[in-house]
């Protein structure tokens, strides 16, 4: 078992096939965080924790004068409620008689085979040959009779913990649950700790921001109702000397798509502790007697191997337990051109043909229409919401334009956009009711277009319905699914004025619904998700979209800095990324290089390309089938880093027996007369012989010659060049 409970030590040890974490059921019956780290036997980790009178340091009561506990100062594995620990919380709950306390203690646990699952929430899977097992370690507070589940699902093989937890109302009144965290994680020594995060904005998704622990709480959050461009719910917290190959790192990732909430925070003793979990503000979920609140899940893994294997821990377990289209790994996903930034709203059914017929040439083998092609829809100022064809641009209709594009020997995508109305809408026409918009005021607009209250099931049941009968309609192959807009003026016409602090995880779990309705009844489409480009890119979405946009910014050196980002995270193939006509300065093979760091496709009007960049893009679709697999599949290896390095950009996929490798390296910036460049390879096998192809080479050199000596970049080339260096091991 990856479990083990030690009866007579009262410890339960998780371990993974590199790790341990360790817990242990102590003095009062509270539940105390041990240890998370590199693997340790079976030990009773509890001499690390010290314990010493501790001034304004509250002692529980029934410790019996013990002025050595104080719960503000020791390592909790789910804090309680005004029980004298006076640092960030997990659970913040008010009960019937107006108080807000929660002192839980351990109640029972059991350990059983198979990953949890949570009620209306994605949770990751077991894939084929993983083993997990699972841990629900329940704490309860004797007076209320309020528990919290502790949930615990150890997938051993990949190194990866999910965590959540499950609120439970034993009792007999209504209990208000005002802040509730998925993982809380004490580390008792912080001081030398840096985080991580990926902060941005639109255009800008997942920059990349490191900064040392203070003595204060830091807070990465989005408030938006969505994951948000501004910030992503992923963080990592790992030593003051980790670096991309070496030191420990712990990383954290919240699998929910609404308003999100991570803290951090150095205490008076130089110990750390982190939570995770749904944004409290704006939040109030009533639980009443023998009701369940299931809080998201969280995935979290730990190296002391450095920031690269962290993201490849990641980047395993997000190909192989989050999605289970065939499009993951069965089928291989076509190239595509979107029509968005070819055509905007100004098309018809013979300007799409055209466009087919030109891009087939590229090596195109997909088509997606975008935005326009329903209601009265000519711009973004009506429309949204009558999912229903508009007959006067697709005058042959829909099924006969999809047949029209097969008959090229094209596959046709289209795009929805579901959670949003127009005002000009005969939806809206129709039902005023189903908006958010408060008693009283005016909602406000953000790209002309209001919000749906989705948390209700009628405007589910009419999305289903509506977004399945077009899929039904015609052979589509692909579904882009937008959302273009912040949720704001919350409020639901179906829920009492006591509780519309559920809106936004409401609107969540309905959105869940709405997914689960049409992309997982239709498995044989590929669904991308979309928000204004990366707005909602995280966890819960990847499990029903098996890649996200990752930004409307398809300006290639802009998206050197964002992919280099987002793969601390996210694998290459989660990463929407397309060719487009921006930055005209950088050449259409640079462009493709960087890509190719990424889904691959075009976001152009192909109809106005001279024959030469024609030939030119089928080639670099031809690059893209080539090392499908290679980039889809291997190891991701970030080489040089676009916030600090000035000259070039590089990155390395590596396939997972070591026989295969390609690098990409994109100058930015040589300078006249300057020095040398070197790019030193990572991840292969020090002693085999490689054919080393690519940037002028033809040569048989060593791993570790490539890995230590590195690769010299050619320096007399125009601005902007791209370097494709192709690795191959040697028949020994």
């Amino acid at each position: 078992m990856a479990i083990v409970y030690n009866p007579e030590k009262r410890t339960i040890s998780l371990h993974t096939a590199k790790t341990t974490y360790q817990m242990k059921i102590g003095n009062l019956n509270y539940v105390k965080h041990l240890y998370y780290g590199a693997t340790i036997p079976d030990e009773d980790l509890i001499y690390l924790v010290r314990r010493y009178d501790r001034g304004f340091s509250g002692n529980p009561y029934d410790s019996l004068a013990e002025r050595t506990f104080s719960l503000d100062a020791q390592p909790q594995e789910f804090t309680t409620q005004q029980q004298g620990d006076f640092r960030i919380n997990s659970i913040e709950v008010q009960n019937a008689d107006g108080s807000f306390s929660f002192n839980g203690r351990y109640k029972s646990h059991r350990i059983y085979h198979g990953a949890f699952t949570l009620n209306g929430l994605p949770t990751a899977f077991a894939a084929e040959n993983d083993t997990v097992d699972t841990l629900e370690l329940v704490i309860e507070d004797a007076v209320t009779k309020v528990q919290v589940t502790l949930l615990y699902s150890v997938f051993e093989e990949a190194d990866i913990i999910m965590r959540a937890a499950r609120v439970h109302n034993a009792g007999n009144a209504a209990i208000q649950l005002k802040r509730i965290m998925s993982v809380n994680m004490d580390y008792m020594n912080g001081r030398n700790l840096d985080l991580l995060s990926l902060p941005g904005r639109y255009g800008q998704e997942r920059q990349v921001e490191r900064q040392p622990l203070t003595h204060h709480v830091h807070k990465i959050r989005s408030g938006r109702g969505i994951s948000s461009h501004q910030q992503n719910p992923f963080i990592a917290l790992m030593d003051r000397n980790t670096n991309e190959d070496a030191g420990a790192c712990y990383g954290f990732a919240l699998m929910y798509s609404g308003s999100f909430l991570a803290e951090v925070e150095l205490d008076q003793y130089d110990q750390a502790r982190l939570v995770m979990g749904i944004n409290d503000r704006l939040f109030n979920y009533t639980v009443n007697p023998g009701e369940d609140f299931d809080a998201p899940a969280v995935l979290m893994t730990y190296t002391h191997k450095g920031l690269a294997k962290m993201s490849h821990n990641f980047h395993h377990f997000f190909r192989n337990n989050l999605n289970r289209s065939k499009f993951v790994r069965d089928v291989q996903r076509p190239i595509l051109i979107n029509t968005w930034e070819a055509a905007f709203f100004n098309f018809d059914d013979q300007k799409l043909v055209e466009i087919a017929k030109a891009a087939k040439d590229m090596g195109v083998e997909m088509i997606v229409m975008d935005d326009g092609w329903f209601g009265k829809r000519d711009d973004d100022n009506s429309g949204l919401g009558d999912w229903v064809v508009n007959e006067n641009k697709i005058r042959c209709g829909l099924t006969e334009l999809v047949r029209q594009i097969n008959d090229l020997g094209m596959k046709f995508g289209i795009w929805f956009e579901p959670e949003m109305v127009s005002e000009d809408s005969d939806l809206f026409r129709a039902h005023p009711d189903w908006v958010m918009e408060i008693p009283g005021r005016r909602a406000v607009r953000s790209r002309n277009q209001l919000v749906l209250d989705v948390g209700r099931k009628e405007v589910q049941d009419y999305l289903i319905e509506s977004i399945n009968r077009i899929l039904d309609s015609a052979n589509i192959y692909y579904v882009k699914w937008d959302i273009n807009r912040a949720i704001t003026d919350l409020w639901s016409n179906v829920l009492p004025a006591d509780r519309q602090g559920e809106v936004t995880h409401r609107y969540v779990l309905g959105l869940y619904r709405i997914m689960d309705g049409i992309i997982k009844t239709h498995p044989d489409i590929l669904f991308e998700g979309c928000a204004g480009g990366g707005g909602r890119f995280d966890p819960a979405m990847l499990t029903y979209f098996i890649q996200y946009w990752s930004s409307d910014n398809t300006k290639p050196l802009d998206n050197l800095k964002l992919h280099y980002g987002s793969s601390f995270l996210y694998p290459i193939c989660t990463m929407g990324a397309h060719v487009s006509a921006a930055s005209p300065m950088v050449p259409l093979e640079t462009k493709a290089a960087i890509a190719m760091c990424g889904t691959f496709g075009y976001e152009l009007d192909a109809t106005k390309l001279k024959k030469k960049e024609i030939r030119a893009c089928k080639k670099m679709s031809d690059l893209y089938h080539k090392y499908y697999d290679l980039n889809f599949f291997g190891d991701y290896y970030r080489l040089a880093n676009p916030f600090e390095q000035v000259n070039l950009v590089a990155w390395e996929s590596v396939s997972k027996d070591k026989c295969e490798a390609l690098v990409t390296v994109v100058t930015v910036n040589l300078t006249v007369n300057g020095p040398q460049e070197y790019i030193h390879c990572k991840g292969l096998s020090p002693n085999t012989r490689y054919h080393l192809q690519g940037g002028g080479y033809d040569l048989v050199i060593s791993g570790m010659a490539l890995m230590h000596a590195g690769i010299p970049i050619p320096r007399e080339v125009p601005e902007f060049s791209a370097f494709l260096y192709h690795i191959q091991a040697l028949d020994e």
